[in-house]
């Protein structure tokens, strides 16, 4: 029986839940071999990694990294042979990712797929696919079991991994300000301009006019700006520069962190936009894309929203600028609103808390692990 699990992760959020997993497996199973496509954290938490994370979104930037996602199935794939692990575990990423299960189930090998992919927003038919491909099926969003469930496969709403990063914390907030260089006494507005390339590019010219537009009317404010953990800062030295001529305090990771301690943040739409819901940090979001990208993505998307906290709370929590909307002028608008409207405020806090409860209790990692035992037909080293 082989003792060897395949993690696949191919993007900054999807590599940070492959970490937190083979961090649980490692508990459990010490001597199991974990290998993978995946970033700095996969590799930090045991991970052997064959593959870098190499996503892309969008057509064009899909056509300018081609080749890369190319290159890292190919490696995927002679990984597949070369290890031939018990179970192969994907996460998200759905086009290289389908393809990978396909391969996987040629060479006899299970596939647990971990985080769907935004199957009810756009390409429904993805259900059946994943369905098809897949032995077992872990989803992070409670009403994504009952999309699966209709196909026969087995799937389990195991609860978010960001939970279990939020859990780790210092309670302590003054603690975490002073790790991230920022004075204890004073607010902070933390700004995540997203990890993909294109989110990057289009959002950080956006977010530093917001820092000098802010802090005209607000001296006292401080600002942070975490890179997340993959990104080469070195393509962004420019941008980095400009906020940090503007005073910013601007770190790779940290995240986390940084909107635990956030009196208010603006986010690029994505994972961090539920971070900051269950750490109660009121927000505004923010998203630019590709206007070709853009045209073809509003024909398609079957949703209202974009941020997870509207989609979940079936209504418009927190305000969404989109395109030509995300420039500084509307942002610094909706901020102020965030402070000077205290029943606004309120209530957009009331409604994260509604949100949260229904993945209290979860141990998403462990539960993922566990499902991994049961499919490779192992026994847990100690009770959890």
């Amino acid at each position: 029986m082989s003792d060897v699990v395949m993690i696949v992760a191919g993007e900054s959020s999807g590599e940070l839940y492959g970490a937190l997993l083979a961090k649980a497996i490692k508990n459990l199973w010490p001597d199991v071999c974990i290998v993978g496509v995946g970033g700095e954290r996969m590799k930090d938490a045991g991970v052997e990694l064959f593959a870098g994370i190499s996503s892309a979104f969008g057509l064009a930037e899909a056509l300018s990294s081609y080749r890369t996602v190319r290159d890292t199935f190919n490696k995927t794939g002679e990984a597949l042979k070369k290890f031939s692990p018990a179970v192969v575990v994907l996460i998200d990423y759905p086009d290289f990712n389908i393809k990978v299960a396909k391969v996987a189930k040629t060479l006899g090998i299970k596939v647990l797929y971990y985080v769907s992919p935004q199957v009810w927003a756009w390409r429904k038919g993805r259900v059946k696919t994943i369905a098809e491909v897949a032995d077992r099926i872990a989803v992070i969003l409670p009403f994504e079991e009952g999309i699966y469930s209709r196909t026969g496969i087995q799937c389990e709403f195991v609860g978010h991994p960001i939970l279990e990063e939020i859990g780790s914390l210092p309670e302590d907030r003054t603690i975490i300000k002073k790790t991230l260089g920022l004075r204890p006494e004073l607010p902070v507005l933390s700004l995540l301009p997203g990890s993909r390339a294109h989110e990057l590019n289009s959002l950080f010219p956006v977010m530093i006019d917001v820092v000098r537009d802010f802090k005209k009317e607000f001296p006292h404010y401080q600002f942070f700006v975490p890179i997340a953990p993959n990104v080469d800062v070195e393509k962004y030295s420019t941008s980095i520069d400009s906020l940090e001529k503007e005073g910013v305090i601007v770190k790779k990771g940290d995240a986390i962190k940084a909107l635990a301690v956030s009196d208010m943040a603006v986010i690029a739409s994505g994972t961090a936009t539920l971070q900051a819901a269950f750490l109660e940090t009121p927000m505004v979001v923010v998203y630019k894309l590709f206007p070709l990208t853009y045209l073809i993505g509003r024909l398609m998307v079957d949703v209202k929203y974009i941020s997870l906290i509207n989609i979940l709370s079936g209504r418009e929590v927190v305000p969404e600028l989109l395109q030509g909307m995300a420039v500084s002028k509307n942002i610094v608008r909706e901020l102020k609103k965030i402070m000077l409207d205290g029943y606004y405020r309120a209530n957009m806090i009331s409604c994260f808390r509604a949100v949260k409860e229904a993945f209290a209790g979860r141990r998403p990692s462990w539960r993922v692990a566990e499902i991994i035992s049961e499919i490779a037909g192992w026994k847990t080293s100690r009770e959890s």
